[in-house]
């Protein structure tokens, strides 16, 4: 018989384990498939271990009445808080103790299951700075679409050169959606963010000036990840997008990875028509919550 789900942190010894349960929904799970991944490894100056919980429950095991953990579920609370597809309602129970110390952060999930555990957390005071549905999109190596040769500008990697472009870039995108600015408070630590992530960045110039950036925030075989897609307001509607996206897509598929996967907030209709274009399928509907 089987026994009550149980819940631990995770270490570098159930590396594998939950890499395998993970990617049964591989697209799905990328973003915890990337934390898992980072298990045991040898972490960069100022960067903090992940912070990983499995669901398990013991299960007979032959017949000689020994037992074997199964996994049921996984969540991530640091660096933001991210759970696995499909999570049970038991499993999101026994995983309510982690969840609810955590006091603030990024919580971005199945819309499902997203539902319940902020239900929770409003109730013990947490409060939405953001609250938005976003439909996830993914695009394999036969869906790309031939891009046209016209295309303006020039893709490339970003530069340290690019760096105060892309500090703007990144500023902007969130007066753009009404996100609170951490600059205003503390400009040399979001600059020092901004610069981390140059080697992720990916743009589009036009006479020397970045015009588009996308972020590579997951670059894995399993898949890559774009976030932090952002056009200079007078270089819209132009092409640019279509340039650096592109080049983003054939950078990922020349490196391996099986898709490139995106999220876009609900009713963000000219994004949504862009990666149509492109290639990309909805797949997945998210809801994603800035809470402290």
């Amino acid at each position: 018989m089987a026994g009550p789900l149980r819940a631990r942190l995770l270490g570098a010894e159930d590396r594998e384990r939950a890499l395998a349960y993970l990617r049964a929904a591989r697209d799905e799970n990328l973003i915890l498939i990337d934390v898992v991944l980072r298990l045991g490894q040898v972490l960069r100056p100022g960067e903090f271990p992940p912070q990983i919980y499995g669901a398990f429950r013991s299960q007979p095991s032959g017949s000689d009445r020994s037992f074997r953990e199964e996994l049921m579920g996984v969540i991530v609370v640091r660096p933001s808080v991210a759970l696995s597809w499909g999570l049970s309602e038991d499993a999101l129970e026994v995983f309510l103790p982690y969840l609810m110390r955590v006091p603030s952060g990024l919580l971005k999930s199945e819309r499902r299951v997203v539902e319940p555990l902020w239900n929770a957390l409003c109730g013990a005071g947490r409060e939405a700075m953001i609250d938005r549905v976003e439909i996830a999109y993914r695009l394999s190596a036969k869906q790309i679409m031939p891009a046209r040769a016209d295309l303006p500008g020039v893709a490339r990697p970003a530069r340290v050169e690019d760096l105060e472009e892309l500090v703007y870039a990144a500023r902007a995108s969130l007066w753009e959606e009404n996100r609170p600015d951490p600059a205003e408070g503390d400009p040399v630590g979001f600059r020092r963010w901004v610069r981390g992530r140059l080697g992720r960045a990916r743009i589009v110039s036009e006479e020397g000036k970045p015009v588009f950036v996308a972020y590579a925030d997951v670059r894995r075989e399993d898949g890559w990840l774009v976030q932090g897609v952002y056009t200079w307001p007078d270089a819209r509607r132009r092409g640019f997008a279509r340039r650096g996206m592109d080049s983003v897509l054939r950078e990922a598929f020349a490196s391996g990875a099986s898709h490139v996967q995106l999220a876009v907030v609900e009713g963000n209709d000219r994004a949504s028509e862009l990666y149509r274009t492109l290639g990309f399928e909805a797949f997945a509907e998210l809801r994603t919550i800035l809470f402290h």
